[in-house]
């Protein structure tokens, strides 16, 4: 079998790049993301790679989320909550213009808000909005917003991607020529290949020292590999060849920075189906599967083992990866009770991911032991949408949930959301956590969800995808961790 240098020299001849590093532009830098977005409108798309491109680059929010996770000033400069946590009065950054020279102001913060909670608004996350009753605008540089209830995740939700603020002028637009507030402009998008976005020096903020960001698509591993090893690329954020992560780390022109995620990476069951309702066939296929193994052989040891949708650094976090521990004979022993003495067959489809793609290999073997015949289907990005999250045509599938704090995904309905999923207990524990601001009271109502989860096993919980970032040593302030999905470039410089 060819070694993994064989392999990234063949990539590297494949795609035409030479064997030495490239001297790197030092006004701009060159970000290599494995998926290609499906447009670059936040605000009217799901898919993570979107945010990658735009969020804090281009578009800005009232808040924004930093690297550690923790809610900062945003377009708006600070902000007063009432004592009944119901009246939000944020003060807006002044001298702010959008790309195209429309004023920014409380008008266009109302128009972003409103839209996205519009009966008609095709906003990805239209559940952040909802305890919005009003939004007013009394004077140019203050909006007023008032909550129906309590949430205790409001302005942490205010600077997630779907909440970013657009222009009326502009916003029907903003899926293929975008236009925000940011420190970068966009300029260019070649279809299959890259997007490019330059510095604006109209920025009202804090300017950036780079005046160039070109964020190319490699989906193929080695390449993406041979490309950052060539200088090609100067960094890849979420490298999708762990196995070459050693290598980098043995070379002193690159560094390997290993950090944590919000995508907890689940094999999801289609509750809709059969036998996939039964709760007996769930837990028997999480017991069917070794997830350190898993994460050996899908990430060469990159990753953490989950036994719910928590991610494991966050302060609320159970530990609850024991309540279904491998056990193949255990798992046979459950199918039999739920009347599947030989197994079943069921599809796999797998998003393009290397870690649903190697992963996939790794859990059919798994799932055989016990009788459980799976046949793989890869399919692509806007395949997996299309007919697996909007369709609900699947049987089995594998899918890192890359949103910050998303437990509650699990109660937007049966007939809603393709898990199928439906428990009104745990509903009721997340109509508490939105009406709930106390952190400790908050805490254990994310506890009491977690435990639901497991004892459900709503999904087969694998393991929380980590930030393997390889990039030019030379090229400083980019995140370590991904709280949220973003590549947030507006501090980065090259070192001399």
């Amino acid at each position: 079998m060819m070694g993994i240098r064989g392999m990234l020299a063949a990539a590297m001849l494949a795609v035409g790049l030479i064997a030495t590093p490239a001297l790197a532009a030092k006004d701009q830098a060159v970000i290599g993301m494995v998926l290609e977005p499906p447009n670059l409108d936040p605000t009217g798309g799901a898919a993570a790679a979107i945010a990658e491109v735009v969020y804090a680059n281009l578009f800005e929010g009232l808040t924004r989320i930093d690297e550690n996770g923790q809610v900062q000033p945003g377009l708006a400069t600070e902000w007063k909550v009432s004592d009944d946590a119901l009246t939000y009065t944020f003060t807006l950054r002044r001298g702010t213009t959008f790309h195209d020279g429309t004023k920014f102001d409380s008008e266009a913060v109302k128009f972003s808000l409103d839209r996205a909670r519009a009966a008609d608004s095709t906003n990805p996350q239209k559940v952040f909005f909802e305890p919005i009753q009003s939004v007013d605008a009394p004077a140019a540089d203050q909006v007023v917003i008032t909550l129906s209830h309590p949430d205790g995740l409001f302005l942490f939700h205010l600077g997630q991607a779907a909440a970013l603020i657009v222009a009326p002028n502009s916003a029907a637009d903003n899926g293929t020529h975008p236009i925000g507030t940011g420190p970068f402009k966009f300029v260019e998008w070649v279809p299959g290949d890259h997007v490019t976005l330059e510095r604006t020096d109209a920025y009202a903020g804090d300017k950036p020292q780079l005046n160039r960001l070109i964020f190319r698509f490699v989906a193929d591993p080695a390449a993406a590999s041979a490309a950052v090893m060539s200088g090609d690329i100067d960094a890849f954020p979420n490298m999708p060849a762990p196995e070459t992560l050693d290598q980098f780390k043995a070379d002193p022109r690159f560094a390997v920075e290993i950090g944590t995620t919000a995508g907890e990476t689940v094999m999801a069951v289609n509750q809709r189906r059969k036998p996939f309702g039964d709760v007996k066939v769930r837990r028997a296929l999480a017991m069917a599967i070794d997830r350190q193994a898993l994460v050996d052989g899908a990430m060469f040891g990159y990753g953490t083992p989950i036994g719910s949708h928590f991610a494991p650094y966050e302060a609320a976090y159970k530990d609850l990866t024991g309540a279904y521990p491998y056990d193949p004979a255990k798992a046979k022993a459950l199918l039999a009770e739920a009347g599947y003495p030989d197994g079943f067959k069921a599809t796999l489809k797998l998003p393009p991911p290397g870690y649903a793609r190697r992963g996939g290999e790794i859990i059919q073997a798994q799932l055989a032991e016990i009788g459980v015949q799976v046949e793989l289907v890869p399919v692509e990005w806007a395949q997996w949408l299309e007919q697996v999250f909007k369709g609900f045509d699947y049987d089995l599938t594998i899918v890192a949930h890359t949103e910050a704090l998303d437990i509650d995904i699990y109660a937007r309905g049966k007939d809603k959301y393709y898990f199928g999923y439906d428990n009104p207990a745990f509903d009721q524990v997340i109509q508490q956590l939105n009406s709930t601001i106390d952190p400790e009271q908050r805490k254990a109502l994310y506890q009491q969800a977690q435990q639901i989860l497991s004892d459900d096993e709503a999904a087969v919980f694998l393991f929380q995808l980590p930030k393997t970032g390889v990039r030019n040593a030379k090229l400083m302030g980019m995140w370590k961790n991904s709280p949220i999905a973003a590549n947030d470039m507006t501090k980065a410089y090259w070192a001399e």
